[in-house]
């Protein structure tokens, strides 16, 4: 396995840590592990518990040492952060003061070309998280035009869909596709592409990243998880990457905060249903333009939080 070619830097590290407001003999939940950044800063801020959750066995395997040198107060647990409740219950535990998820793929995955996240780096065409189950190369060799078509649409909205697809189709005739500068190869070859853009092969990647983790069905869970575990007072705070992600948290946060869409900017905002969540971020939270410099990665993360009821 290659090493990490640059280290992995927590997106809105001290802004997650100020929303969660880590406090001592708390129990808290880091959904979504990589290289333990927020579980560390969270570990550092109090004297608490903090329980870590991961999909990737590299990750669970490079964190052993942070639980050495925690002295048992960070505990990690191999599994999605979709099966939140049934993990921590493992553990005996059924409520926690307060939950945080950076949902997406974490730098040292995109780092390692062997795990085949990247279009810029050449390794094998996987992007599984898990290392386990349906990879992308399955998807873009198996999968029928229409299929492929209709993920690069829904869950990288590349209005450029169609196209693409055709020509995954067109070229996998020749040879199937086995690595991922294959792939972007074939997906740059029909996309046009404007000066101060984003590398054409940027959402058909996002899409099969997405569609073959079950992405967006995982932070659904995670958020329903994430809710019934998080005690009076508690809170739970998310980062987000692009605009369905967001649209997801945001969702969730309003309608367990009891709001809904109103008929008229006119009328006063209506709650229809019970309300178990307070919005704490009526607007998400934006990474600074120093963070930005720093880590280019930032710039697109969102961070919404909200606290139990």
């Amino acid at each position: 396995m290659t090493g990490q070619k640059s280290p992995h830097i927590p997106v809105l590290l001290a802004e997650v840590v100020e929303q969660i407001a880590p406090k001592d003999g708390g129990v808290y939940v880091d959904a979504t592990f990589g290289a333990g950044g927020y579980s560390r800063a969270v570990l550092d801020a109090a004297g608490c518990t903090v329980y870590a959750i991961d999909r990737d066995p590299d990750a669970i395997a490079e964190g052993q040492a942070l639980v050495e040198k925690y002295d048992g107060r960070l505990k990690l647990l191999h599994g999605t952060f979709g099966e939140m409740r049934d993990l921590l219950a493992a553990q005996g535990v059924e409520s926690v003061d307060g939950v945080m998820m950076d949902i997406g793929v974490s730098s040292m995955q995109i780092d390692r070309a062997e795990r085949g996240f990247s279009f810029q780096k050449d390794g094998v065409l996987d992007m599984r998280m898990s290392q386990s189950g349906l990879s992308a190369a399955d998807v873009v060799n198996k999968y029928g035009e229409k299929e492929i078509a209709d993920i690069i649409y829904l869950y990288g909205e590349e209005r450029f869909s169609r196209r693409i697809a055709a020509a995954i189709v067109a070229a996998r005739k020749t040879a199937p596709f086995k690595t991922t500068l294959e792939l972007a190869a074939a997906v740059r070859s029909v996309m046009p592409r404007k000066r101060d853009e984003i590398d054409p092969a940027t959402r058909t990647f996002q899409a099969l990243r997405i569609y073959v983790n079950d992405e967006l069905g995982q932070l659904r869970s995670g958020l329903s998880g994430a809710e019934a575990l998080l005690k009076k007072g508690g809170r739970m705070a998310v980062v987000s990457f692009h605009s369905l992600e967001d649209r997801i948290v945001k969702n969730f946060i309003q309608e367990k905060s009891g709001k809904t869409a109103n008929p008229s900017r006119y009328l006063p905002e209506r709650s229809e249903t019970a309300a178990t969540l307070i919005q704490l971020t009526k607007k998400p939270i934006l990474p600074s333009m120093e963070e930005c410099q720093r880590n280019p990665r930032a710039r697109s993360a969102r961070l919404r939080s909200a606290e139990r009821l």
